[in-house]
């Protein structure tokens, strides 16, 4: 995968989730994933939070050609690269692509060949834990990572 990392100077003080607070279900670490895509470009952001409530951020610019659905795979991958070099070995990954949740959680499957090798690798990147859950939620529950993508795309 090509990535261009960007470095951010986002306080941890000022994270706040003002919708469902998916903490009482899932007392380990949390992985948000999304991306974002506009004339400028195309960009991927994962908030990684500990069990401490504390945010690890990390963005992405793709400088590839991909489809949505190819994006949203590159950030759910590149989220899980960042915790799996973090050693950690359970984990909630949590999103807003519904095609891509149930795919990984197998309740849907997929015949195009280029999101078959996607899924391929999370599944694969899956194996890396002892312990990990995929969490569908809708787009307005996940306004922060969708930011985060947004700032990425653009620069």
């Amino acid at each position: 995968m090509d990535y261009e990392p960007l470095t951010t100077y986002f306080s941890n003080e000022e994270v706040f989730f003002t919708r469902e607070d998916i903490a009482e279900s899932y007392l380990g670490w949390r992985m948000f994933f999304d991306r974002a895509a506009n004339f400028i470009g195309l960009g991927i952001g994962v908030v990684r939070i500990s069990e401490s409530g504390k945010h690890y951020l990390a963005l992405a610019k793709i400088s590839f050609p991909c489809t949505n659905n190819m994006v949203e795979y590159e950030a759910c991958i590149f989220g899980i690269r960042t915790v799996v070099d973090m050693n950690i070995k359970e984990l909630l990954v949590i999103g807003d692509s519904d095609l891509l949740i149930h795919q990984v959680q197998d309740e849907w499957t997929t015949k195009n060949v280029k999101i078959i090798l996607y899924l391929y690798c999370v599944k694969e990147l899956c194996k890396k834990f002892t312990k990990i859950e995929f969490k569908y939620i809708p787009r307005i529950q996940n306004e922060f990572d969708d930011a985060l993508a947004a700032l990425s795309s653009m620069i």
